[in-house]
């Protein structure tokens, strides 16, 4: 089957664009040409080019089908020029009913045809990010101006340009031509297929496949870094986006100067790392080396020297702008940066973060009595936690944001508690990030997530499906983690109310100053706004179940990530909405452990069994048998027997709930299995007797109540 390769060559791509666009090339033409495809297509992208190559069908034949044409008996008019549109004869009409019908034969379209015909739309229709046009006047774009377009099927162009009517599409048409390394192997080259174009491209110091370029990378620094007893601080985004960087990897050591060694590791990693691309070295004992590695694009002659000076030059540079920041904020106080926060908008609705400082502070104090924390310190700790927003070292480089404070308390003789609080508050920050876990920084951390979603509910601001601008999915995520990691054991709805008493009042306040704003005096809107305030009119009630549905919402799917069954949380929370999440999972757990038994599924079914017939029988009587049995009326051994065993169950459930050991409410669940399969073997439900049939659709209406004290069993999947 014939090869093809396609690549779309260009002056250098963004590197955090390239493996997107390849998805997205893949995509497209896997959309236009899937009759041809064999298998998905392989991609791959560089610095200056993204392509694929595929194997693919010779030609496709299209399904044949039927045209509808004039009624039998319409002028010959009419149906001439029915058969003139579709180019045929009468012969190739056939009846059917009261029409005349035209049997098209599926057409058959060589792979070079279509191929020619999607490559162009995929170009002009290409998704990027952002792009640009170039020169002449054509309308087309690109992420950066495309230089080359090398199209070769079995060994041969497939001819196609991209003009589009008066457009000329900057006289770009496909050929056979590529280009190798820009310095070090300038000028084209042509190929015939795929092997043939890799391997002219290595020959030509161009690198095509971006993982063998990543573990050149990586494995090129680690060895120059161990040479010298270094490790390299990991770093794969780094390392991911140096391989879009670079056609020949070349790794390079460079020198840190000793002057500024005292900065913080974090300040030195960073401002490498944000400001050149470059990695960051540590000796075995985890402390910062006066070393550094670099990636160059070249191969010098003088083997990389004066690559490295001049790196090394530009870093110096770098490293006394940051040592600036540093000097310069250590000359303040933290708790002199607090009164510019007061001119910084945390959110139009939410007012400043200096009205936020102040939410967390009262808020951090709450909660530190709920986690065995210093309440005094917890404040302390909110007061100053936003502060190093204000700082210059922050302002250079915000991915530093609670890393400075905790630097700058330590140095002003803050508690080490609290300065640990400022750094950690802003934790977990990803699935791969660890969680606070010392008291003050929990409550920290928990007030910081905790506000944010509250304050984002209650002016309306919640995720959609579409996106969540202000990352309330990676707050509930983080709240849920730093309880369930530390075990605690947290009444939620009391803090929500908390947090949106006073996301309300500052909300408010807000709305009153930008009425006042746009009036220039205190309008009509600020007096509303200031009552509310005032009132009672604000609607905690409402927006904390909200709160708290959307937590045990991003619950669910963090069971599901790890392969537990969210259906079994989904349950519980049908039968007790609980905003102790670590009581909930206990008792979900349990409920798991039960109905994953053979008594659990036994009694799960006849759940299900009882809950269908009185959804039925209920519904055809027009009222539910929610009223309790009569006991007279137990006239069957069985129904008896599992009356009795109901009532005993019933009385051990409900004390072992309130004792919160959900075990032994299992256990006591699990003894009514037998009668219950003894029940529904014996008994008719739908005796005969009205009064029998009432009483035994109760005696299911107990059960099934009993049951559902534990668990809603219905949103259990089979």
């Amino acid at each position: 089957m014939p090869e093809l390769l396609l690549e779309l060559f260009s002056e250098e791509i963004p590197a955090r664009m390239q493996a997107r666009a390849a998805e997205d090339l893949g995509r497209l033409f896997a959309d236009r040409c899937a009759a041809l495809l064999e298998a998905q297509p392989k991609l791959f992208f560089g610095p200056r080019r993204i392509g694929l190559t595929a194997t693919l069908r010779v030609a496709v034949t299209t399904e044949g089908k039927e045209e509808r044409g004039p009624r039998i008996g319409a002028p010959d008019q009419a149906l001439d020029g029915f058969l003139r549109k579709h180019g045929a004869t009468r012969d190739a009409l056939k009846q059917e009913g009261q029409f005349w019908v035209l049997a098209k034969p599926g057409e058959t379209m060589e792979a070079r045809t279509l191929v020619a015909e999607a490559v162009p739309a995929v170009i002009r229709a290409f998704p990027w990010p952002k792009s640009m046009r170039w020169g002449g006047s054509s309308s087309m774009v690109w992420v950066r101006p495309l230089k080359r377009i090398l199209c070769v099927l079995d060994g041969a162009v497939v001819p196609f340009d991209l003009r589009a009517g008066e457009d000329d599409g900057h006289g770009l048409s496909s050929a056979d031509l590529t280009e190798g390394h820009r310095i070090m192997a300038p000028g084209g080259f042509a190929v015939r297929g795929f092997a043939e174009y890799e391997a002219g491209l290595r020959e030509r110091r161009v690198v095509l496949d971006a993982a063998e370029r990543a573990s050149l990378i990586r494995d090129g620094i680690a060895a120059l870094a161990g040479a010298e007893g270094l490790t390299v601080v990991p770093d794969d985004g780094l390392v991911a986006e140096v391989a879009g960087l670079v056609e020949w990897p070349v790794p390079l050591l460079g020198r840190i100067d000793d002057a500024f060694m005292d900065l913080p590791p974090e300040v030195m990693r960073t401002t490498m790392r944000v400001n050149q691309r470059y990695f960051a070295l540590r000796r075995a004992n985890g402390s910062a080396a006066p070393r550094f590695a670099l990636v160059a694009n070249i191969v010098a002659p003088d083997g990389g020297a004066a690559i490295v000076a001049g790196n090394e030059r530009v870093l110096r540079a770098r490293l006394a702008d940051a040592r600036f920041f540093w000097d310069l904020d250590r000359k303040q106080t933290l708790e002199s940066f607090l009164p510019k926060l007061d001119s910084v908008v945390f959110h139009a609705k939410l007012g400043t973060q200096g009205q936020r400082v102040a939410r967390l502070e009262r808020l951090a104090r709450l909660i530190a009595e709920k986690v065995g924390a210093e309440p005094a310190l917890a404040a302390r700790a909110a007061k100053l936690a936003k502060a190093d927003l204000a700082s210059g070292m922050v302002g250079e480089f915000p991915e530093l944001q609670g890393v400075m404070g905790r630097y700058y308390a330590l140095g002003q003789g803050e508690d080490p508690r609290v300065a640990e609080a400022i750094a950690a508050h802003y934790r977990p920050l990803g699935p791969g990030d660890e969680a606070p876990s010392e008291p003050v920084a929990i409550a920290v951390a928990l007030a910081d997530k905790l506000d944010q979603l509250a304050g984002f509910f209650a002016v309306g601001e919640k995720p959609t499906g579409s996106g969540d601008p202000f990352a309330l999915r990676r707050a509930a995520l983080g709240v849920i983690r730093i309880v369930r990691e530390n075990g605690l054991r947290l009444g939620l709805f009391d803090i929500f109310e908390a947090a949106l008493d006073s996301a309300f009042r500052d909300a408010h306040a807000a709305e009153a100053a930008a009425a006042r704003a746009q009036s220039g005096s205190f309008a009509i809107g600020a007096l509303r706004a200031t009552r509310r305030v005032q009132g009672r009119d604000r609607p905690v009630d409402v927006v904390a179940p909200e709160i708290l549905d959307f937590l045990t919402d991003r619950l669910r799917v963090q069971l599901r990530a790890e392969g537990t069954r969210h259906d079994v949380v989904t349950a519980v929370l049908g039968a007790a909405p609980d905003d102790d999440l670590n009581r909930l999972l206990r008792r979900a757990d349990a409920v798991r452990a039960f109905v994953e038994s053979e008594a659990g599924a036994n009694l799960l079914a006849a759940h299900r069994r009882a809950a269908n017939i009185l959804r039925i029988e209920e519904k055809r009587d027009g009222h539910t048998y929610d009223t309790g049995y009569e006991r007279h009326l137990l006239k069957a051994h069985e129904e008896e027997a599992l009356a009795v065993t109901l009532e005993e169950a019933a009385a051990r459930i409900e004390l072992d709930l309130s004792a919160e050991d959900f075990e032994r409410a299992m256990e006591a669940m699990a003894t009514l299995r037998a009668p219950v399969d003894a029940f529904f073997d014996k008994v008719i439900v739908n005796d005969p007797a009205p009064e029998l049939r009432r009483n035994r659709l109760k005696l299911l209406a107990r059960l099934r109540a009993t049951m559902d004290a534990v668990a809603d069993f219905s949103k259990i999947e089979a």
